[in-house]
């Protein structure tokens, strides 16, 4: 696998299989297909296609989005609740910036995207981490915590999770807990943020029914992305809200001012998906990231010593490995890296950094699977001999 340093985020390092990436494998992008639909777009719309959009995205798009939600989902929102956004992250500021001031309390998972955590404290929010099991957040605790939070005269003004194909675990909220969220957040007036960017990316049956779907009106906004079901380059993604809530954001002065976002490759995804390759796509993602999964999952169980355990992701780009219990995950990282792997490990998706300590994640998407199996080779290699020495 190579990748152009001038252009890309990711570099890659001679000699090392770099679990450390949760990005897509350049080997499936669809770049033929993009470049069609690129041309068909321009056929049919002209110079209209390169101008400034509408504040919402252009409605081809939302259209799209709708019947796609209404493919994946249990409930397809209107085209007037969906607003096109620069990917999940623009989303999710656009919520931050839009529906709470600085001060105001965050409670997250713990653990977390370690990169929400950025966006959020840019504002700047309080972030109060909640307690995560196997089988996702736990909205017991949750419920705690709200309490002694009005309590002591802090404002929590809303939840972010990520239910569905959890990075950096790879759990998916279990379906009580799924409805016992969305009522409680009604109930106490909270905002949920539902992070649902791995919808597409289900490898054993369909994703669950998203937050958004279950919730009433008002109580919760989901951030979605075609970064991992197409292309990350697009910038590219939607956020869905009850419809007061998605013309207050199309209205705000970002968008306004730029006339949308991503008007072009809005409307090349909406050409892309009205042609059926995009279904297509992800079929073909869902086929060879299943693999991958799979072919990772294996060689762990082969290499790793038993007393190791890891999640099973029903989707998404994540298992999250706990290494023996005298082990710690950040100093044997450059063990595993003059071994030749990397991953990232699991202090990094704790807010208050108080956890993770024996725990990694390792990401499977971007190669092939004899090259995970070789990865989980010389992560087993580094482990034993860590073991042997401690």
């Amino acid at each position: 696998m190579t990748t152009e340093p001038r252009l890309l985020q990711l570099v890659d390092r001679p000699g090392i299989l770099d679990l450390s990436w949760g990005h897509p494998g350049l080997d499936l992008l669809p770049a033929e297909g993009f470049r069609a639909a690129a041309a068909e777009t321009l056929e049919l719309h002209g110079s209209d296609a390169l101008g400034y959009g509408r504040d919402a995205g252009p409605v081809p798009f939302r259209e799209f989005v709708r019947d796609r939600l209404a493919a994946t989902d249990a409930r397809a929102p209107l085209v007037d609740e969906i607003v096109a956004t620069a990917g999940a992250s623009h989303g999710l500021d656009l919520v931050a910036t839009l529906l709470t001031s600085p001060g105001d309390v965050v409670l997250v998972e713990s653990p977390t995207y370690h990169l929400a955590v950025r966006i959020l404290r840019d504002h700047p929010l309080e972030l109060v981490p909640v307690p995560f099991d196997g089988g996702g957040m736990r909205v017991d605790a949750l419920g705690e915590l709200v309490v002694r939070l009005r309590a002591s005269g802090r404002r929590p003004r809303f939840v972010y999770a990520i239910p569905t194909f959890h990075n950096p675990t790879g759990a998916t909220l279990v379906d009580d807990r799924r409805r016992e969220l969305v009522d409680l957040a009604a109930a106490e007036g909270l905002v949920v943020i539902e992070d649902d960017v791995y919808r597409e990316l289900a490898y054993d049956g369909a994703a669950p029914a998203s937050l958004w779907s279950r919730g009433e009106p008002g109580v919760v906004v989901r951030l979605g992305s075609f970064s991992k079901s197409l292309a990350p380059g697009l910038r590219l993604g939607y956020l869905t809200a009850d419809a007061a809530t998605a013309s207050r954001i199309a209205g705000s002065g970002l968008l306004e001012s730029g006339g949308g976002i991503a008007h072009l490759q809005a409307l090349v995804v909406a050409t892309f998906g009205a042609s059926g390759a995009y279904a297509s796509h992800v079929e073909l993602l869902r086929t060879a990231y299943r693999a991958r999964r799979d072919a990772l999952l294996a060689a762990l169980e082969e290499h790793l010593p038993p007393e190791t355990s890891w999640t099973v992701p029903r989707g998404g780009y994540f298992t999250w490995a706990t290494l023996p219990g005298r082990l710690d995950a950040t100093a044997l990282l450059p063990a595993a890296e003059a071994r030749g792997t990397a991953y990232v490990t699991g202090r990094t998706f704790y807010v208050d950094g108080d956890g993770g300590r024996g725990s990694l994640r390792l990401a499977f998407s971007r190669y092939s699977p004899p090259e995970l199996a070789e990865a989980a080779r010389r992560l087993g290699a580094a482990v034993r001999d860590a073991l042997r020495h401690v």
